[in-house]
């Protein structure tokens, strides 16, 4: 058991943290976190999350579909977790996540009151670009992963095209992204390089959302994104047309003709680059809390989780917001890092030459 912080320097390191903070919420939670670690001698117990709140960071905009699943999970998991604690969604832009992955790191309360949902391909861009993401996903607390990615590129129909065939013969396909690094940024860029669709990336979008207003008002051709991600109404209206999938995962309402790019690569090498690069997808939309959360809330989170995943009434409300659900346990997920952590290091320095500008 631990003793009790009741140093004065502890507080005044404590407080410090806080003022360093994002957000005002934040810090009065953080706050509120930490006069309770000082009067309880354990964070152990069943009931520690009664009476408080539990922070979802999210690492994009409002509106995109980190967000949405975010959102959704919210409404759920405080159903099944002891104390029944109030669960709020925070929105933490920036960086492809790397803001909210840095905050959860090294600023946010580590007493299992936050967690939080990033874009996997940061995952990808630990072996890729190590030396801008300084991070080695296997040491963060594994909640658990919502669902596989489904990732797909499409175009706008005003391009009239109706099969990758025939994107491949626009002379300039602008497509949206946020940042370098980012899973759009990466999807566009096999789809340029290995499939030879001319692509002109457009950077600095918040988030998808402000993307999809770009693609409506003739901004954007097309982009590369998860299905369930998508606006419902240019799914129903048919506004636009998947051209490729870039996972083995399918929708009900995705054309089955649809073809998938690990299949279709043009060379064995092709192909473990594809699937390198898209290895994370299976872990498309995951929660993490920070390195230093105690195992024993861990656990709680995690039992949480893999019961909501089966909540009828969690299922419900994702097939109203047309999000699948393909969950991954929070042990699931850290036998897929170990994976991931051992591809071949001949395999990644293709990768990288084919995601470097």
């Amino acid at each position: 058991m631990q003793a009790p912080l009741g140093d004065f320097g502890v507080r005044i390191v404590i407080e410090t943290l806080l003022h360093r903070a994002v957000g005002l919420r934040l810090a009065a939670a953080a706050t509120v976190c930490i006069q309770a670690s000082l009067a309880a001698p354990s964070a152990r117990s069943e009931d520690f999350y009664h009476g408080k709140t539990l922070t979802v960071l999210v690492g994009y905009a409002a509106g995109g579909g980190y967000d949405i699943n975010a959102r959704l999970l919210a409404r759920h998991l405080g159903d099944h977790i002891p104390g029944h604690p109030s669960i709020i969604v925070e929105n933490m832009p920036g960086a492809g996540s790397l803001k909210m992955l840095g905050f959860l790191s090294h600023k946010a309360p580590t007493d299992g009151t936050i967690i939080g949902l990033f874009d996997f391909t940061q995952i990808t861009n630990s072996l890729l670009t190590p030396e801008t993401v300084k991070a080695d996903f296997r040491q963060y607390k594994w909640v658990g992963s919502i669902a596989q990615d489904l990732a797909v590129c499409y175009v706008w129909n005003r391009t009239k095209a109706s099969s990758l065939a025939q994107v491949q013969k626009i002379p300039n396909l602008p497509m949206g992204r946020t940042n370098a690094g980012t899973s759009s940024d990466i999807e566009q860029k096999i789809l340029r390089k290995l499939f030879d669709v001319h692509v002109r990336s457009v950077a600095g979008y918040e988030g998808s959302s402000q993307a999809f207003i770009a693609v409506e008002n003739g901004e954007l051709d097309g982009g590369c994104l998860t299905w369930g991600s998508l606006p419902p109404s240019w799914i129903s209206g048919k506004r636009i047309t998947p051209i490729l999938r870039l996972s083995k995962a399918t929708a009900p309402d995705l054309p089955a003709d649809v073809p998938d790019a690990i299949t279709i690569a043009k060379s064995p090498r092709d192909r473990q680059i594809i699937e390198f690069l898209t290895a994370a997808g299976k872990l498309g939309k995951p929660i993490v809390a920070s390195p230093a959360t105690p195992q024993a809330q861990v656990d709680v989170l995690r039992k949480a989780f893999e019961v909501t995943m089966t909540d009828p009434n969690f299922l419900a409300d994702a097939a109203k917001a047309r999000q699948p659900v393909s969950s991954v346990s929070g042990v699931d997920a850290e036998n897929i890092l170990r994976t991931f952590y051992a591809t071949p290091a001949e395999v990644v320095a293709a990768a990288r030459a084919v995601v470097s500008d």
